[in-house]
């Protein structure tokens, strides 16, 4: 089959031809139709993540057909019997096992779940890892219900696009923060309310004198912004946190136990917050927001997409057939 194959940190990537899997008990192949690129795949290659194999295909999203049927695969496996943590032998598809930047996949059978019948490949593709964090994150820590404020930072990749999403499906009044101007207006257009750009350096009186406080805040960043998100906070309310790209937070903890501010984490999620998350996508037809699509062939140049945070949405390989 054909695949884009990691070869070494640092190294380009290679589409060519690369051993078709072979299913063994309880495992299906899935054709792909498509796949989607997540900032994991970008670290992989840049060796900032544990126990990296080589020569292997990367990739944690995809969507393509098995037995005729048209399906979306969960990219998690092995979360265990708490639905509060995964387990120890949790891991997500694309390493260390092969995952979807090829034209086939090998998975457990208990992986797929049916493609909305809305969505295209490409869209399909891009709602997995995404979707799963944003729907846990939402509605399993923050317990977010109709009616309330949320601020989503970081406006414009995946995880970020999909929790304004399913927030606004859920009733909700919906503030994003970005560093462009012109992914803030794009936002806007979704349906959300507004927006403030973090590189000024008011960015959070800015927020302040729009919104007034939020009853949930969802941050991938963490840094030295994270202090401002906790004073942007209500008292009662929750932030949570999925990524810390900007690295270490600083706060003063009397705004939390003052206010009773509760702060989350949280990453991918469980088998059954899965399939809700694709039932709540179906029931609400939402669309899943897609940046560009390239072809396999031309992955590098995706990769250097994502690298440079030029994307708005997913960034989705079409799959040769």
């Amino acid at each position: 089959m054909k695949a884009l194959v990691y070869n070494a940190p640092g190294e380009a990537l290679q589409f060519g031809d690369y051993p078709d899997p072979a299913p063994g008990d309880g495992e299906v192949l899935v054709q792909l139709r498509a796949a989607a690129l997540n900032h994991r795949d970008v670290f992989i290659t840049q060796g900032l993540y544990p126990n990296i194999r080589t020569p292997s295909v990367l990739g944690s999203d995809g969507a393509g057909l098995y037995n005729g049927r048209e399906v979306i695969i969960n990219p998690g496996t092995g979360w265990g019997d708490n639905p509060a943590y995964p387990s120890r032998n949790y891991q997500v598809l694309g390493m260390p096992i092969d995952g979807t930047f090829a034209q086939r996949v090998l998975v457990s059978a208990d992986r797929l779940a049916s493609k909305p019948a809305h969505l295209s490949w490409e869209q399909a593709a891009a709602l997995p890892l995404g979707g799963l964090t944003a729907y846990r994150a939402l509605f399993t820590k923050a317990r977010l219900q109709s009616g309330q404020r949320v601020l989503v930072t970081g406006i414009g990749g995946g995880v970020a696009l999909m929790t304004a999403q399913l927030a606004l499906a859920a009733g909700a009044e919906v503030w994003v923060t970005s560093g462009s101007a012109e992914k803030l207006q794009r936002a806007k257009k979704l349906g959300i309310t507004g927006g403030v750009n973090y590189r000024d350096a008011d960015w959070q009186k800015q927020l302040s004198a729009l919104a007034v406080d939020f009853d949930v805040i969802v941050d991938s960043a963490g840094g030295e912004a994270f202090a401002h998100l906790v004073r942007l906070c209500r008292p009662g309310g929750c932030i949570v946190v999925y990524g810390g790209g900007k690295g270490l937070a600083t706060f003063s903890p009397q705004h939390l136990f003052w206010r009773q501010i509760s702060i989350h984490g949280t990453s991918m999620g469980t088998d059954q917050e899965f399939q809700d998350m694709v039932d709540f996508v179906a029931q609400h037809r939402i669309t899943p927001v897609v940046d560009s699509v390239y072809s396999l062939s031309d992955g590098n140049n995706a990769f250097q997409r994502m690298d440079r945070g030029l994307q708005f949405g997913k960034i989705v390989f079409s799959i040769p057939q």
